[in-house]
């Protein structure tokens, strides 16, 4: 199976008083694999890093202290 090179990582969360707010990020595939084995995929300021499997699974890294990132869901990028 392919591994896609990109990810659009979705951030869905509620914002009191304005409803449902959404923000995409994209995110590359680098050189380093995840505690699960699979790639890890990073934004261009490196602050944002996320295992993603092949079935399409996040698990969100910490890259800093004092981080407690939500689980978005991935849409592979051609």
């Amino acid at each position: 199976m392919h591994t896609p090179d990109r990810y659009r990582l979705i951030f869905t969360h509620q914002e009191s008083g304005v409803g449902v707010i959404t923000d995409e990020v994209v995110v590359e595939r680098t050189d380093a694999l995840g505690p699960g084995g699979n790639p890890v995929y990073s934004d261009p300021t490196g602050i944002l890093r996320a295992e993603i499997s092949t079935a399409g699974e996040v698990r969100m890294l910490a890259s800093g202290g004092y981080q407690s990132p939500m689980v978005p869901t991935a849409e592979p990028l051609p």
